[in-house]
């Protein structure tokens, strides 16, 4: 049986569902569309408009962090060791600025400047 924002989110998205939408989705049902926006860093707009498929903005962005904190993704950090999918898209956006006065900061800035992941993302 599928919950209201599961059907709601196939309407939009199509049979079979992307599995990081099924499981945002899910985690809006067990709780709210508030609850999981605020643990994703974002509005409830954002996950509402992200189900019903009319986010303007960059789906793989959203993606990443619904696959770091909902589905336990992971990625390889140089700095870091294994590190949550949301966690190092906070650190890349960090790195984007050099900060003096925080010795983790400057470390993850040169780590994240020689990463596969961020400098895809600075091509793109």
């Amino acid at each position: 049986m599928s919950s209201d924002l599961v059907s709601a989110a196939e309407e939009a998205w199509g049979a079979p569902l992307p599995d990081w939408i099924r499981a945002l989705a899910l985690a809006c049902d067990r709780s709210s569309q508030s609850k999981v926006a605020a643990r994703l860093g974002r509005s409830p707009a954002v996950v509402s408009t992200v189900l019903r498929r009319k986010y303007s903005g960059s789906y793989e962005r959203i993606e990443e962090r619904v696959r770091g904190l909902l589905m336990h993704g992971v990625v390889d950090c140089p700095a870091m060791g294994q590190l949550p999918t949301n966690e190092c898209q906070d650190w890349r956006e960090k790195a984007r600025v050099f900060a003096v006065g925080n010795p983790r900061r400057t470390r993850m800035y040169r780590a994240c400047h020689r990463c596969p992941i961020f400098q895809r993302e600075v091509e793109a």
